[in-house]
């Protein structure tokens, strides 16, 4: 009976109950945005590990975070390399230069990454079919999602950046992340050119990869004492809890998203229960009719809470759509890793119940009014 009162009670007005359908789709699809983001910010300073082959991070003790790693000697991963359960110890250069042959005129900062490219440290195979060419003298290659004022992107063509020419002897499929708006690799050799005032003496990340059946753990705590204070050693759940809780609470992300999250809420509740509550208010003698003819107030309220998980559903399914199609434009003009999982669907699925529920309990105390002896 709870089901099909509802139903008729919410299809009474229908004018009403589009409204209010309206009104808790957007509440729904704000919670998809917003959720999208408060997950995708972390992954997109993630991206560059992501793709990435190792056990173990060597980092500065004054690393923030992936754009801003700090720096230490590269006699740290010599001591690295001793030990016997390390089986290979890459080093890893950052640095920022003008690209002087952008659009227009324009100087953009690039992002370079330097690296041996034989150790094949990325997963993309468009890097690692390229490694010859990496090794070509003054040749870098260039990330596709690279914006467009840097001007074309197209092998062969030479480019300046700071003061060095360099040749772009093609493009790789990875994700510029935050790291920058144009991101380029180069070998070490070429690296080291690009930035001669800082060679190839002072690394800024060390990636590790532990020999067959070591504990990452346990190899972790002990090249730690190894490297001393000046350096942190990363373990890959250490570093995407770093990361994670340096985008969300160091930063203005956990805060505008955090903040979005519940505000969006908080309005899912404030519409259910605004259309539930002057439903009920409107149909109270019905309501007080049902008590005087034996219905206990435990049926009414499952009326109530009927209507309210039957507005959410409602609206919940074409917000769902319209995040998918929200989630697509968004990766496409942020390059964000805006994605729809199974997790993330029940989480905003469990929020819009948790709106029904509160809603429910709100709107059951105008049913407190519907006393037979009152209303008739």
């Amino acid at each position: 009976m709870k089901v099909p009162l509802a139903w008729r009670i919410l299809t009474n007005d229908k004018r009403r109950t589009a409204l209010a359908l309206v009104g808790i789709f957007m509440a729904i699809l704000l919670v998809f945005v917003e959720l999208g983001f408060f997950y995708a910010v972390p992954r997109g300073g993630l991206l560059l590990y992501d793709n990435m082959r190792f056990d173990l991070l060597l980092a500065s003790n004054q690393y923030e975070y992936q754009a801003q790693p700090g720096a230490f000697p590269l006699g740290q991963l010599e001591k690295v390399r001793s030990s016997p359960d390390v089986a290979e110890a890459t080093p890893i250069y950052f640095g920022v230069g003008k690209w002087k042959s952008g659009e227009g005129g324009l100087w953009p900062d690039v992002f370079m990454i330097g690296y041996d490219p034989a150790s094949h440290i990325f997963i993309p195979d468009s890097i690692n079919r390229q490694t010859a060419v990496l090794a070509r003298v003054d040749s870098v290659l260039v990330d596709s999602s690279t914006r467009p004022f840097f001007g074309p992107l197209d092998t062969g063509r030479v480019v300046e950046i700071d003061d060095s020419k360099v040749t772009i002897g093609g493009q790789y499929a990875l994700g510029t992340g935050f790291m920058g708006l144009g991101v380029a690799l180069a070998s070490t050799a070429n690296f080291a050119r690009l930035f001669p005032q800082r060679g190839s003496t002072i690394v800024n990340l060390g990636t590790i990869r532990l020999k067959a059946g070591v504990d990452p753990d346990r190899a972790a705590r002990d090249l730690q004492k190894l490297t001393g204070t000046g350096t942190r050693i990363f373990t890959r759940q250490e570093l995407d809890a770093h990361e994670t809780a340096y985008w969300t609470t160091r930063t203005s992300v956990g805060i505008i998203f955090g903040s979005g999250l519940l505000i969006s809420f908080v309005v899912g509740i404030m519409i259910v229960y605004q259309i539930v509550s002057t439903q009920v208010g409107r149909q109270l003698p019905q309501f007080a009719t049902l008590k005087a003819i034996g219905y206990r107030d435990r049926a009414l309220a499952a009326t109530v809470s009927a209507m309210s998980l039957l507005i959410v559903i409602a609206g919940f399914i074409p917000a769902m759509v319209a995040a998918l199609g929200l989630y697509s434009l968004i990766r496409q003009k942020t390059l964000l890793p805006v994605m729809m999982s199974e997790m993330r669907l029940l989480a905003v699925f469990a929020a819009a119940l948790g709106m029904a529920v509160i809603s429910a309990l709100l709107s059951v105390w105008v049913l407190r009014r519907a006393d037979p002896a009152d209303v008739f």
